[in-house]
């Protein structure tokens, strides 16, 4: 049974209100896969944060339209299982990694804010740590000269009771 027209103006802003706050939408072929694997790639979309979503493609046209992901328009083309993320490399990365285990899903396109990506630029994407990776690269580098720095304060004491103890050793052997 079809959408009547005010479900479809409802998915239509539900689906706006998405891509609003988007930084990546990545689109993929599903024809083949079965209900028990799309259950498993929504459950790792939720862990990753990402929204993902069956939708028609001329609902998500509407959606997009007037947005930074318009160029993305002429790419939604057959059945297609839309992920869309907050994190530019989160809804790439859920595809991609299930596309590797499950040869039915075929990644077609992706998009981020004026920006649209063929099969290989969204690999690439996936391939890219996440936000959350880089910021731990990041305070790791940052606290390495502290911590190299309290290291060598340290070191001075811990010499100098290490003499002391050697002095005391020798003494008590003596």
């Amino acid at each position: 049974m079809g959408l009547n027209l005010d479900d479809k103006k409802a998915v239509v802003a539900e689906v706006a209100a998405e891509v609003a706050n988007a930084q990546s939408i990545i689109v993929a072929e599903y024809r083949g896969l079965e209900v028990g694997d799309i259950t498993v790639l929504r459950a790792n979309a939720r862990k990753a944060g990402v929204f993902l979503r069956v939708l028609k493609n001329t609902l998500v046209r509407r959606a997009v339209a007037g947005t930074a992901f318009e160029g993305l328009a002429d790419k939604l083309v057959g059945p297609l299982i839309y992920g869309i993320s907050k994190d530019p490399v989160g809804a790439a990365k859920v595809l991609h990694d299930f596309g590797k285990g499950n040869q039915k899903l075929a990644i077609k396109a992706g998009a981020m804010p004026n920006y649209v990506m063929d099969v290989n630029g969204v690999k690439a994407l996936a391939s890219m740590p996440s936000r959350e990776e880089l910021l731990s690269k990041l305070l790791g580098t940052m606290q390495a000269p502290i911590t190299q720095f309290v290291r060598t304060l340290n070191e001075v004491p811990t010499k100098f009771v290490r003499g002391l103890a050697a002095v005391r050793d020798a003494k008590e052997t003596a």
